[in-house]
Formats: structure tokens, C-alpha cells, sequence
């Protein structure tokens, strides 16, 4: 690494533009005997070629692991240091700055625990070990966000070594920030110019008056870690008395001042759920956040769902830093588990805000884009590995083409923001305009209390000027799903009837694409009567063929993004393994031989379109799909017949939308297989359904397509697998949130 890139970091911000810095999610955690290790659940423990991606984003410095319980397990004696030699070394050849993690969420290796005395001199050792071994590293992060770290491993007992009480808290907040403090003293025993890049994840408390004194509490028992390492932990200070009660005598809080060390970067982590608020009018939460402090009872939820103002949001908590250190700071993460335009508009909002406060002068030096490659579990606060996976600037889901079996990540929306805020430009997308979930009044779960907040006003476009997504197919379960859930999602929408647009008039596509200038349309209309298709081919070929190439042409001509659907019943079922995008087509009926020639059409007149083939749809919001009148006849006890040889993999129209809109939102194109993951007969479905909703399946007939009267032949196997990206949820879970959302 050139000594002019290391200098990046440290010249005074005036001189530099807020930078774009980057994390891959690494926690390493002990839960009971067992770790879980995020970079086994991501794949980056055996894929070097992820660097080269994210060096293409223009990022100028990357948080990266050299962990300790996956380095060295066993004791330094027995190290393994050859994953963290080749991609450290291909950092320095790419020209990223590694801020290098020792512990992340983790207790060290199984001799030690954060409650060990000797952790702070055994974690320096191996700091030591890293510095002699990587002497050009120039910044380090030795344990990630302290505080965080102890209450969750000795406060709430999620983590090893799952205390409950505030003793255990304590020693271990006072163990970490110990360990940090000789980290980097032994780090610069060896590379004098080492940084401290200290990390905490940066909340906020607001309550009810009645509850102000906890509030208080909580919010200054957040700057713990980091007034730690700064000295100021002395008998004056507020926290002086709380770590005495905790059981932490006077002469430990006094012999920790030798071990200050305060943080040349401070890196604030902050996110939603980071917000709380304190009430105690029970009644009006559920019970699984009730709790208290002694002295009083109450519910701790989160303020965004609560407060009638909003939050304080991420400026003046930025702000908050910056007057109570004056030393540098970097956002050190920031991502959103929510839907793509969510998470752009999250990460656009921290951008703006931080960039604000620098040009007011405050030190800002970068916003850091967390979870390149997403994280598992986190919403059960990596407990267990239940498979819960969060997209993040890649997606994982996806399978190599050429292997069909190795996950390769596959950029999303957020990588060109990415790329536009590393290279100075302003990101553009239309979705930006409107506010993210958390500004909207959707975001109120519980009865509005107001919070005495005064967020900062936010810039955004009035309905009137947004570019809205056109939906073609106002009448169609597809089109009105999509409507529902681009309401729910804050996407601006235009929903049009045939009247409004007629695909199969270039005239009238064209006028409306002018007036309207949408951002992207979705056809969501068609001809899909697969059985009355044999006896008006004219028609199906007409409105599925002839209409989505002229609205693929039209769009094209305005430069606007296209989504368009197919089906699985564009193959003939010689097959018996799902069918993937290259699979050869060969259609058994009319409807089929449709989308083919749609298909062809629309990617010849558009090669940009998205075109999605799907199959069996099934949803909570119309009364006529298979499921839900298998349900309706079976539970009033009449008879209902399925075909039992014909195998599909069905398609619950909620997730089909959601993951549509964002590979639309991401800008994918061709060919992509969507259906939830799964092979079963149409009587199988029936069964598996009732059986889930408890209804009675005695007089379900499953008979043989033959003898159902069908007059358009189907292919007997038409399960829809992907060499592109299996996106969608299990079918077994699928019925089941639909069963939730029927009732």
C-alpha cells in the first residue's frame, strides 16, 4: 500500500471529500459451545475474487477480519495465518485501506471469555502477532462496539458467556475496553502510526415523563465505552456510581485510567431499532416487551413505531458525537434489512445528513456501506442459525451458471449508489424521492405518543413531481397485487386499465409513456384462459405476443425500464429436474407457444427488459386461485378434485411482487425463474395447504390429468428452478403467511 493512500485516512478533512468506506459482516460468536461464524454463512471464507467486486465500487477503505477465534483458535502457537496473508495482501494491491477487526461480537477462542481477567493481555498478544505480521496495516478496530458486546453477552445472555446481571456487564465492558486500550498500545510497539478506528453502535432513549430519569440513564450509559477510552470515567461522571453499584470497586474504576486510549476515528454504527422508547402504559404493547427497572414497570419498543414525531434520526445523533468528542468520526455502518428502495433510501438519508454536519465543520471523514454481502440471522440476533439472510450491496442468492452450485454475489441497486457517492456524483434513482418507511405513517404500530422530538425537516418530492412505476393490468391479480404492495413499499404508481393504455396500440402506448413518463412500466396484463387459448389462438397471440412487443418497443424508444411476465408452461415437462433460464423451450399448448414468442419479441425490441417466468399463482388477496378455493370447498365439506400427476412449484403472489419490484429496482434483465422452492402435484398442494389451515381433506379427489377435461394439454413436470438466483422463500413457508394473511 502506497504511503499516499495511507494518507488518506489521516489528512485533515477539509482537504478530502467524505469518503465511501465498506464492511463485510464478520461476527464470529459463541453461543454455548457452538460458533457462528458469518463468514462461513457468506461464502467470503473461500472466495478471494469477492475483493476484486468491491474494489470495483471505489471504495477507499474496507473494515476487514483477521479474528482471532478463526486465526488462531488453538493458541498463536498453532496459527493460521494463510487466508489472512492472501487477502490482506490483495487489498494492498488493490489500493483498499483494511481497519482491521481482531473480535467481532466474539469472546475469543474457547480458552477465555470477555470475563477473563487475562482477556485484555491474551487479545494484545494475538494484536501484537497481527502487527508483526502485517507491519503496513495502519488502522485497527481490536473489538467492535464494546458496549453492545457486554450487554448482549452479559446483560441479556444472548452470547457467551450469557450473563444477566449487571456485574457480569460491567466486567466485560471494562474487560474489552482493557483489551483495546493494550491492543493498540502492543500495535504500536510495532507500527508507532497505528489508528485506533473505534466502533459503538450509537442509540437513543426517549420515554414518557414519568419515565425521563431511566431515560436519561440509558442515554448517557451509551457513551460508556467510548468515555471509557477517553479517560473521563472519574468519580464526577454520571456512569462513576452506576459501575460502584454494578459491584466494580473504586480501585479497579481508578487503576483503568492507565489504560485510556482514545480513539483516532470514532465509527458510530447506528440503526432503526437503535431508537427506543420507554412506556409504561402497558396496555398498549404486547408482553414481550415488558420489563422494568425495579422502580417501575414498562414496555421498551422501538421509537420509530411510537413516537408521533418521528426519530431524532441519524444527524443528531452524528451531532451528539461531534459536540460531546470533537475527535474525527466515520459512520462505520449503515444498512437496512428491508426492501431495496428502503435500504437506498437509508443509506442516501445517512449520506446527506453526515455530509451536512461536515460542511457546518464538524470532522466527518467517511459513511461506511455495511454488509457487502448481507448477514444471517440478525433478526434473532445471531442466537442460532435458522438461515434468516439480509441482501446487502450483494445478494448471495444466486448460483454460479457455469457450476450451478457455487453462491456468487450479485450486485444490487445499492452498488451503484455506491459507485456514484465514491466517485462524487449524486445518486438519481426516482425511488430516493419519496421518504423511507420510518418518515411514513405506516411506521406507527402502537397509539402515538409524542416524544418531544424535533427530527430534521427532509427534502422530498411533492406526489405531484415523482416519476411514478406504470402498471399495466388494473383489472388482473398480478396488477392489483402490485399496486397493493407498491402502496405499502412508497413506490409512486400509476395503474392502468386497457382503456387508459392499450398495449396492442402503439399510439396509445406511446402517448401515454410521454405523459405519464414513468420510471419503468410493468405488464402485468395478458391473456391467461389456457384452455380457451386452443379455441382463439388469434387473441392469445394478439394481446401476450403482439401487445408486450409493441410496449417493449415503446419503451425502448423512451428509455424506460420494462418488467414483463412468462410461464413455466413454455416447457414441455420431458424433463425431471426443475427447469432452469436455459433450458431449451418447447410448448405443449397454445398460452405456451404465447410466451414464447413474447419473450423472443420483447427481448429483441428491448434487451434491457426484465422478463419473469412464473407459475401457479396463489395469494391472499383474490378469491379465485387454486388454494384458496381448495380451501373454501373443502372446509364446507364438498368435494374437490386435483390433478395428481401433473408437478409444479407454486407461487405465492406477495413474494413474486416484492422480489420483482426489486431485481426491477436493481436493474436486472432477460430471463429469471421465479416460483417458490418446491416440486408438488396439484393434489399435494390442496392437502399440504389444508393441512396447514387444519381443514379436513376427505373429500379431496386428487384423479390423472387425463380425466380432468382439460382441453389444453400441460406438461406433466414444470417445476421452475434458476442457474440465476433462487430469491424466493419455501413453500411451506409461503402457505403459511398466506394462511396468516387470509385470516
Amino acid at each position: 500500500m502506497t504511503s499516499a493512500f495511507n494518507s488518506t485516512l489521516n489528512t485533515p478533512k477539509s482537504k478530502l471529500p467524505l469518503e465511501v468506506w465498506a464492511g463485510v459482516e464478520c461476527t464470529v460468536n459463541r453461543v454455548g459451545e457452538e460458533y457462528l461464524d458469518q463468514l462461513e454463512r457468506n461464502g467470503h471464507a473461500t472466495r478471494l475474487d469477492d475483493l476484486d467486486l468491491f474494489a470495483q465500487l471505489g471504495i477507499h477503505a474496507i473494515r476487514y477480519p483477521v479474528i482471532w477465534e478463526r486465526i488462531a483458535p488453538n493458541g498463536l502457537e498453532n496459527a493460521d495465518w494463510s487466508w489472512a496473508d492472501e487477502r490482506l495482501e490483495r487489498l494492498r494491491e488493490l489500493g483498499i485501506c483494511p481497519i482491521v477487526g481482531l473480535v467481532h461480537h466474539g469472546s475469543g477462542p474457547r480458552d477465555t471469555s470477555l470475563v477473563d481477567p487475562d482477556f485484555p493481555e491474551k487479545l494484545a498478544v494475538f494484536a501484537r502477532a497481527v502487527a508483526e505480521r502485517y507491519p503496513w496495516v495502519t488502522h485497527y478496530t481490536p473489538v467492535n462496539e464494546p458496549l453492545t458486546t457486554a450487554r448482549f453477552s452479559g446483560m441479556y445472555g444472548h452470547w457467551y458467556p450469557h450473563g444477566k446481571d449487571d456485574l457480569t456487564f460491567a466486567r466485560a465492558l471494562l474487560g474489552e475496553c482493557k483489551a483495546i486500550a493494550l491492543s493498540m498500545q502492543a500495535i504500536r510497539e510495532i507500527n508507532p502510526n497505528a489508528q485506533l478506528v473505534q466502533t459503538e453502535d450509537l442509540g437513543k432513549t426517549h420515554s414518557t415523563p414519568k419515565l425521563a430519569y431511566q431515560a436519561e440513564f440509558e442515554n448517557e450509559r451509551r457513551w460508556l465505552s467510548l468515555d471509557l477510552l477517553c479517560g473521563r470515567i472519574n468519580p464526577t461522571h454520571p456512569m462513576w456510581g452506576y459501575l460502584r453499584d454494578c459491584g466494580i470497586s473504586e480501585t479497579e474504576l481508578e487503576e483503568f485510567l492507565q489504560y485510556t486510549c482514545p480513539p483516532d476515528i470514532i465509527g458510530i454504527n447506528h440503526y432503526l431499532t437503535s431508537e427506543r422508547f420507554l412506556d409504561e402504559n402497558l396496555e398498549n404493547y404486547p408482553a414481550w416487551t415488558h420489563g422494568g427497572n425495579g422502580r417501575d414497570k414498562y414496555a421498551d419498543v422501538e421509537a420509530v413505531r411510537v413516537c408521533a414525531e418521528g426519530l431524532a434520526g441519524p444527524r443528531t445523533l452524528l451531532k451528539e458525537t461531534w459536540e460531546r468528542y470533537k475527535l474525527p468520526f466515520a459512520v462505520t455502518e449503515v444498512h437496512l434489512s428491508c426492501t431495496r428502495e428502503e435500504q437506498l433510501r437509508w443509506l442516501n438519508e445517512v449520506w446527506n445528513a453526515a455530509q451536512e454536519l461536515r460542511d457546518q465543520g464538524a470532522d466527518i471523514r467517511a459513511v461506511t456501506v455495511w454488509a457487502l454481502l448481507g448477514s444471517y440471522d440478525w433478526n434473532s440476533l445471531v442466537t442460532r442459525s435458522a438461515g434468516y439472510y439480509e441482501p446487502g450491496v450483494f445478494d448471495l442468492r444466486s448460483r454460479s451458471v457455469s457450476s450451478g452450485e457455487s453462491p456468487q454475489p450479485r450486485q444490487t441497486a445499492i452498488a451503484k449508489m455506491v459507485r456514484d457517492l465514491a466517485t462524487g456524483h449524486k445518486p438519481n434513482h426516482p425511488l430516493l424521492d419519496t421518504p423511507g418507511w420510518w418518515h411514513r405513517e405506516e411506521r406507527l404500530l402502537y397509539p402515538a405518543v409524542s416524544c418531544r422530538i424535533s427530527p430534521p425537516s427532509l427534502p422530498f418530492s411533492s406526489p405531484a413531481s415523482l416519476r411514478p412505476l406504470a402498471i399495466v393490468g388494473a383489472t388482473g391479480t398480478l396488477g392489483k397485487a402490485f399496486a397493493r404492495l407498491c402502496e405499502v413499499r412508497g413506490i409512486s404508481y400509476c395503474l392502468l386499465r386497457r382503456q387508459d393504455m392499450d398495449i396492442a396500440n402503439p399510439a396509445s402506448v406511446n402517448k401515454v409513456l410521454a405523459e405519464l413518463q414513468p420510471w419503468a412500466v410493468v405488464n402485468a396484463a395478458g391473456y391467461v384462459r389456457v384452455d380457451d387459448a386452443e379455441r382463439e389462438p388469434d387473441v392469445c397471440l394478439k394481446v401476450n405476443a403482439e401487445g408486450a412487443a409493441i410496449l417493449a418497443a415503446a419503451c425502448a424508444q423512451h428509455n424506460v425500464a420494462l418488467l414483463t411476465f412468462s410461464s413455466d408452461l413454455v416447457f414441455d415437462g420431458a424433463e425431471s429436474n426443475p427447469y432452469v433460464e436455459t433450458d431449451t423451450v418447447a410448448p405443449l399448448n397454445i398460452y405456451g407457444c404465447s410466451k414464447v414468442l413474447a419473450e423472443k419479441l420483447v427481448l429483441q425490441a428491448h434487451p434491457a427488459s426484465l422478463v419473469i417466468r412464473t407459475s401457479a399463482f396463489f395469494g391472499p388477496w383474490d378469491d379465485y386461485n387454486f388454494v384458496t378455493i381448495a380451501l373454501r370447498q373443502l372446509a364446507a365439506g364438498n368435494t374437490f378434485v386435483a390433478a395428481e400427476d401433473a408437478i409444479i412449484s407454486p407461487t405465492y403472489v406477495p413474494d413474486l411482487v416484492h422480489t420483482s419490484l426489486d431485481l426491477l429496482i436493481d436493474g436486472e434483465n432477460g430471463l429469471w425463474h421465479l416460483a417458490n422452492k418446491s416440486a408438488v402435484a396439484w393434489s399435494d398442494l390442496a392437502r399440504l395447504a389444508a393441512k396447514k389451515a387444519g381443514v379436513s381433506v376427505s373429500n379431496l379427489i386428487a384423479l390423472p390429468t387425463q380425466e380432468l377435461g382439460w382441453i389444453a394439454p400441460r406438461p406433466a413436470y414444470s417445476v421452475l428452478g434458476s442457474n440465476r438466483g433462487e430469491l424466493m422463500p419455501h413453500l411451506d413457508n409461503a402457505i403459511s403467511r398466506y394462511l396468516e394473511e387470509r385470516n
